[in-house]
């Protein structure tokens, strides 16, 4: 049953050149949902890195907030680039649920392509894997993995605050810029 303000930890990667040779920052923060920021947490990662699922299990595991984490919300399945999380297995390492958002429907990306075209084949059962996404307001789709539906959606709607987009993943997206370019800008 998910408490009326749950702890959800959201994580996001700062921006990057395809191609770099310098870690990605990635950034993790937990709020207890949408107003009270209790967390965050910095590392970082190789832009097209592998084993992404395992990395994100064995750091997020090892945070101090991690006992007390209810769900983790991503931004999309990949990480630096083509890092491809796969999401059941994440949520089934970490015993939480595990929300995937993005802002355009996920079912018409060129992820498969792109990966493809890097060499990265070995990657794409994961995609395969993934859970569809559901639409669920204007500009902004869900999968998730660890929970049933029902329940992924009120943990949704308990982590959104004034913007389209979970609070926890936003002020995350917002740090991993400023980390990156000394400052945020744009829509998050």
């Amino acid at each position: 049953m998910t408490r009326s303000r749950p702890h959800v930890l959201g994580i996001d990667d700062g921006p990057f050149d395809k191609g770099q040779t310098k870690p990605v920052p990635l950034v993790a923060v937990m709020m207890e949902c949408p107003q009270l920021l209790e967390s965050v947490a910095l590392a970082e990662r190789a832009v097209d890195g592998a084993e992404a699922t395992e990395f994100l299990a064995d750091w997020i595991s090892g945070l101090r907030c991690y006992p007390t984490l209810q769900a983790v919300v991503l931004g999309g399945i990949t990480l630096a680039g083509l890092s491809v999380v796969d999401i059941s297995a994440l949520a089934a390492a970490l015993e939480r649920p595990i929300l995937v958002v993005n802002r355009k429907n996920p079912a018409v990306s060129r992820l498969a392509e792109a990966l493809a075209a890097a060499g990265f084949h070995d990657r794409l059962p994961i995609l395969d894997r993934s859970p569809a996404a559901t639409h669920v307001a204007p500009g902004l789709y869900l999968s998730w993995a660890g929970v049933r539906q029902r329940e992924a959606e009120k943990l949704l709607r308990a982590t959104l605050g004034k913007a389209q987009i979970p609070e926890p993943l936003r002020i995350a997206h917002i740090i991993a810029r400023a980390l990156e370019t000394g400052e945020s800008r744009g829509r998050a």
